[in-house]
């Protein structure tokens, strides 16, 4: 459950193993769980988080997520000796421990469906997401088109239109509307011209 599995502990961590990853590529969203984190972004949350990577004697992680999972890892490696202090100083944790797990290591890798990260041609998720709406319109399209209906498909991107965009090419979609490229005064009507040819 990303961070909050971190600062809850228990069985929240535990070993993967090749039977955890059997037979997960062709499903959707994320099999190891996802969840805002509130504690996290309190230095007392993260000091949890610290005690129960240094308990299980991890100093690696691999941080998939966006802007928020991203900085969030950035701040804790940052005071990741400062955290370790704080637990010898508690009487968490012995010295000992502390300079065995001294330094934090962190690889971050763009988990967004949005594809709104430069330097990479398509962040974790993406294709992914891009399949179901396939998916979806194509179901869609056979009913549409035996009761002679238009229809409406709404899509993630937040403030990206990616997933609009691409989605809208491949399934020939009459029009688009995706925030990069606001629509013109009057598109109402060139939409149900077009509709009605």
């Amino acid at each position: 459950q990303g961070y909050e599995g971190l600062v809850e502990g228990g069985d929240n961590i535990k070993q993967a193993n090749w039977l955890s990853v059997s037979n997960i590529i062709q499903l959707g969203g994320t099999v190891i769980g996802s969840a805002r984190c509130k504690a996290f972004t309190t230095r007392a949350g993260r000091l949890r988080a610290a005690r129960n990577l240094v308990e299980h004697g991890i100093t690696n992680l691999c941080v998939i997520g966006g802007d928020g999972s991203l900085t969030g890892a950035d701040i804790f490696r940052s005071e990741w000796a400062g955290l370790l202090d704080e637990l010898v100083r508690d009487g968490q944790i012995s010295e000992e421990v502390a300079r065995k797990n001294c330094h934090l290591n962190i690889v971050g890798l763009v988990g967004s469906i949005d594809n709104d990260f430069c330097g990479t041609d398509m962040t974790i998720g993406t294709d992914s997401a891009l399949h179901r709406i396939m998916e979806v319109v194509d179901a869609i399209t056979t009913t549409a088109q035996s009761h002679q209906r238009t229809f409406v498909l709404e899509v993630m991107g937040r403030h990206c239109g990616y997933l609009a965009l691409v989605s809208g090419l491949a399934s020939g979609a009459d029009w688009l509307f995706i925030p990069e490229s606001p629509p013109e005064d009057g598109w109402e009507d060139l939409m149900c011209e077009r509709l009605g040819e």
